[in-house]
């Protein structure tokens, strides 16, 4: 068992064990997660007959037993950067980090989760750098695992964990797209956010107030504020230049 003192993030606490791994694979799994019964050995045959997969999915449900969603076919921001995901491997672009099985040989040569990201979009960056190694994502729908959302971060404010998610992403364009897709991403958030927090102050003034409206209102007014930030720092740049 390894403890640490203080949280070193997601990607940080997984690769103090990975350097320890030697077995064929590694099964990343949350905290807050109950691996159902037959499982672990679906895992290790789904990957044991899929060698052109490097990383896994399983399927996810909340406690209730509805499906949680766990597979992204794109990244973020994909749209705009297409030029730079050229000749990757398979259709899947990502899948939750709360379960997911990959070879331990390729995690470690990849250099194992990318430390800069503290909890959020590391899981996406990890599987694009699976993806750029030559292997696949896939999902294995025969596993379940229980997972209780959010659990980690419960009592932090919606504003607090918003934050950290667009910085995340904006971590992850600036690693793996080039300027110009940074650039017209940064242009359609700032010009999606004014018009959301518009509509949105409006509506608030018209109807009733919902608690929908006031956390779409958080995360848009988060997505400009750190946007508009990161745009003020590439324009700073360019005139320095």
């Amino acid at each position: 068992m390894i403890s640490n003192n203080t949280n070193r993030g997601f990607g940080a606490a997984n690769n103090q064990a990975l350097r320890n791994c030697h077995g064929r694979y590694i099964f990343f799994l949350n905290p807050d997660t109950i691996l159902t019964k037959g499982s672990l050995i679906r895992v290790i045959s789904f990957m044991d007959t899929h060698p052109e997969i490097g990383l896994a999915g399983t399927r996810i449900i909340n406690p209730d037993g509805s499906l949680q969603e766990s597979i992204s076919y794109r990244y973020p921001g994909e749209k705009y950067a297409r030029h730079c995901l050229h000749n990757l491997k398979g259709k899947i672009a990502c899948v939750l980090g709360a379960s997911m099985i990959a070879r331990t040989k390729l995690i470690q040569s990849i250099g194992g989760f990318d430390e800069d990201f503290f909890l959020y979009g590391e899981e996406q960056d990890l599987a694009l750098r699976v993806r750029r190694a030559g292997q696949e994502v896939g999902y294995i729908d025969e596993a379940v695992v229980i997972h209780i959302r959010a659990h980690s971060e419960r009592l932090t404010p919606l504003a607090e964990i918003l934050e950290k998610k667009v910085r995340a992403e904006y971590l992850f364009y600036g690693k793996h797209y080039d300027q110009k897709a940074i650039q017209r991403i940064i242009r359609a958030n700032l010009i999606k956010a004014i018009w959301r927090i518009i509509s949105l102050r409006l509506e608030m003034y018209l109807f009733p107030i919902k608690q929908t409206s006031r956390d779409k209102l958080v995360k848009y007014e988060t997505v400009y504020r750190i946007t508009r930030e990161i745009y003020q720092k590439q324009y700073t740049k360019r005139l320095s230049a």
